[in-house]
């Protein structure tokens, strides 16, 4: 399979698994941990073997030197090439660099982001993968709070009709701003 095709595939059905995902009410780092939890468990349903906080084929900037990189999920696949998944709900520059050099390692690069909406897509052949999040400031301390609600189309609720068929319609009396209250001035008559 081509590899165009095949992580286009592979993101594809990454955001069809995450479609029906819904929390409410969590801190930036729940969001994150349960988005990984949701990728590791879809790389494991496809069969494949995945670590979490694998090492990446980025060296760390200085004054860090000499280590690596990590990602926050590598999917190895029997057969075809790996799948590195990362996670963030802010758009780093870091990041991009990152699956740019993995994607020069011959892995599938996916940016898995998460936030309100206004994404700006990366550069190819990264694949973006996106989830869209309401945001809300939490009580004094807890900073701000992630909510993601199904997007469910649902159709308009049926009217109910009186038992006797339908009623017509009864013209009220909307008395003009000018005018007194009709109520009023036939209760002064009587």
């Amino acid at each position: 399979m081509d590899p165009g095709q095949d992580g286009e595939r592979v993101a594809a059905s990454l955001a069809h698994r995450l479609a029906g995902l819904t929390f409410v009410d969590l801190t930036t780092d729940r969001v994150t941990a349960r988005l990984v939890d949701a990728v590791v468990e879809w790389a494991t349903g496809e069969g494949w073997r995945v670590y979490r906080r694998a090492a990446s084929v980025l060296p760390l900037p200085p004054p860090l030197s000499g280590r690596q990189s990590v990602l926050d999920v590598a999917c190895a696949r029997p057969d075809r090439p790996p799948v590195v998944v990362e996670v963030d709900h802010t758009d780093r520059r870091r990041t991009v660099e990152k699956l740019l050099a993995e994607a020069e390692a011959g892995r599938i690069p996916i940016w898995l982001r998460w936030g309100v909406p206004g994404f700006t897509a990366p550069p190819a052949p990264i694949r973006m993968v996106t989830i869209e999040v309401s945001r809300r400031n939490g009580p004094a301390g807890q900073g701000r709070l992630y909510s993601r609600r199904p997007a469910v189309d649902r159709p308009a609720p049926a009217h109910s009709v009186p038992a006797g068929g339908p009623a017509e319609p009864v013209a009220l009396p909307i008395p003009a701003p000018d005018e007194p209250d009709r109520a009023a001035r036939d209760v002064r008559r009587s």
